[in-house]
């Protein structure tokens, strides 16, 4: 699928309060697929300006993008982007990196420098944010709700962390309710999200699976943040049973015909384990309980790889085939929102770029 991305990025004085915006239209430019925008401290305008392509790109990847048409007003970062100019400055450098990284997940991406007057959707986005940075009153609007369901409010933001390496995610074996502690690999994973995520900041809590190296990633997180975690045991992995430690192979060749249809059917649980659909079932008692208790702000839940795709699937409304068509890397981020009245939107799936 094809979108076009138009992004801005601003700063009040430059350095100065800064802010960004990204849109994502439908190839006809007619429908907006997305609408990112964030208040980022004092910065320099081309800061802004590469973190709201970042931002961009990673909303693409959100809603399913292969080939991605970027617009924007920035000179320097088209040109930058596109392999024409030099980055020189140390602080841009790291951003052109992050953003090619992104962009060389799609099969195509490129780019065009518009006027600003072209840019005007960004633009607004972008001013939007440096205006909630300042104090600035804001014109009100209704609130970019998620698709066509005309959701309004703010949602409970959820950022949806898979925990760092194990020794049995390195061999891909069944790690369910075993409670292999993270390598040191894996407390590197955990420490570059953590950076990354108190360089977004705007967390107002984390939760986290009991299991050891989940808590542990949240800890590191939550230490960065200035946070303390909160546990909460329906976070915990599926429950592999008599396939804990195996590997893929092994399970099949000890129970082939279970195996197989534990692939293709939600309701079949491994022997003495629990299947997916009962991991569901407790996957929405915590999101309740997230919603219920934090409400319109945004919440770090540290996880395992099952019980973040059940809440991505509950975010999409999405039928059971989607657990066994998502990808989630050791460490990675997703984000899923919900609405007050039942809405719920998806703005990120298994971002890995900070490690």
């Amino acid at each position: 699928m094809k979108v076009l991305v138009e992004a801005d990025g601003g700063s009040r004085g430059n350095p100065g309060p800064a802010g960004y915006g990204a849109v994502v239209f439908s190839a006809d430019h007619v429908s907006v697929l997305a609408e990112r925008n964030e208040f980022i401290g004092v910065t320099t305008n081309n800061v802004a300006e590469y973190r709201g392509l970042i931002v961009g790109l990673e909303a693409a990847a959100a809603v399913g993008a292969d080939e991605v048409a970027v617009s924007m007003d920035s000179k320097l970062v088209v040109e930058q982007m596109s392999g024409r100019w030099r980055v020189k400055h140390p602080d841009l450098v790291v951003l052109q990196q992050e953003a090619a990284t992104l962009a060389a997940r799609f099969d195509r991406v490129a780019y065009t420098w518009i006027p600003r007057a072209q840019n005007a959707h960004a633009d607004r986005l972008a001013n939007e944010a440096m205006d909630a940075g300042t104090g600035k009153p804001v014109v009100a609007e209704k609130p970019a709700a998620p698709g066509w369901s005309g959701a309004t409010g703010a949602p409970t933001r959820m950022l949806l962390l898979r925990h760092g390496q194990t020794e049995l995610s390195v061999e891909r074996r069944y790690s369910g309710r075993g409670n292999p502690a993270l390598t040191e690999f894996g407390r590197g994973q955990a420490d570059a999200a953590a950076r990354y995520l108190a360089s977004v900041g705007g967390i107002s809590a984390v939760v986290a699976s009991p299991l050891q190296r989940a808590y542990d990633t949240a800890t590191i997180a939550a230490k960065a943040l200035g946070l303390d975690v909160t546990v909460d045991d329906d976070l915990t992995e599926t429950d592999f049973g008599a396939w804990e430690g195996l590997t893929f192979a092994e399970a099949a060749q000890r129970d082939p015909e279970v195996h197989r249809r534990w692939l293709r059917d939600t309701s079949v649980e491994p022997p003495g384990g629990e299947s997916f659909d009962a991991v569901a079932e407790r996957i929405a008692r915590v999101r309740n309980r997230i919603i219920a208790e934090h409400g319109e702000t945004t919440v770090l839940v540290v996880s395992h790889v099952t019980p973040i795709k059940t809440l991505l699937r509950l975010a999409l409304d999405a039928g059971e085939g989607i657990l066994y068509r998502l990808h989630l890397d050791l460490a990675s981020l997703s984000i899923a929102e919900f609405y007050g009245d039942g809405a719920s939107s998806v703005r990120l799936v298994n971002q890995t770029a900070y490690l």
